[in-house]
């Protein structure tokens, strides 16, 4: 079985900054790639930012510059570090990984941005 989990979703300010992060019940590192993609209301589910192996990383055009995308082999998370955020970030937020060829999601935290 594998599992992963987001947390740190939440109500923040347009501006503000909120960092999410996903645990996983499997190494990490051991996963073919690993992303945050989201969802908001009437919309289809959209990729934010994901990490291939060997470490590159790729954002969307609407959250470059503005978030990051890390992965802690300490404590064996991944995280959303969102900064300048606007009302358009609001959605639901999931962390997703491919692990020996399967997909895998969390079941996703809310982020909500009022203005």
């Amino acid at each position: 079985q594998v599992q992963l989990m987001e947390s740190g979703g939440g109500l923040v300010q347009a501006g503000g900054s909120l960092r999410l992060s996903c645990a996983a019940s499997e190494n990490m590192f051991s996963f073919n790639h690993l992303a945050w993609y989201r969802q908001a209301p009437g919309k289809q589910r959209e990729l934010v930012a994901i990490i291939v192996r060997e470490g590159r990383i790729v954002y969307a055009d609407f959250v470059t510059g503005r978030f990051t995308i890390t992965r802690d082999h300490a404590k064996n998370t991944l995280s959303l570090q969102m900064n300048s955020m606007k009302a358009e970030d609001t959605a639901v937020y999931y962390c997703n990984g491919n692990f020996r060829g399967f997909s895998y999601w969390g079941q996703g935290t809310q982020v909500t941005v009022s203005s």
